[in-house]
């Protein structure tokens, strides 16, 4: 069950990603859903907090980005 559920938490932040109408919000859903992410994972390794951060930032990077692809800017 570890081996399946790190690709369905990963998917699952992908498909969300793109979630909202503006910048602010795809960049907000990115970083919550990159925080949650982060937690979960990094709570294996018992870093939980620093997972939480880096996934915020990982997440916040991946909203924006979707943001610009779908203004058509990438």
């Amino acid at each position: 069950m570890k081996n399946l559920s790190l690709p369905l938490i990963l998917i699952a932040a992908a498909s969300l990603a793109g979630c909202g109408n503006t910048t602010g919000a795809r960049v907000g859903t990115g970083a919550a859903m990159g925080l949650a992410t982060g937690a979960i994972i990094g709570s294996f390794s018992a870093e939980a907090g620093a997972g939480a951060l880096l996934g915020a930032g990982v997440g916040a990077l991946g909203g924006y980005l979707v943001d610009e692809h779908q203004r058509g800017n990438l």
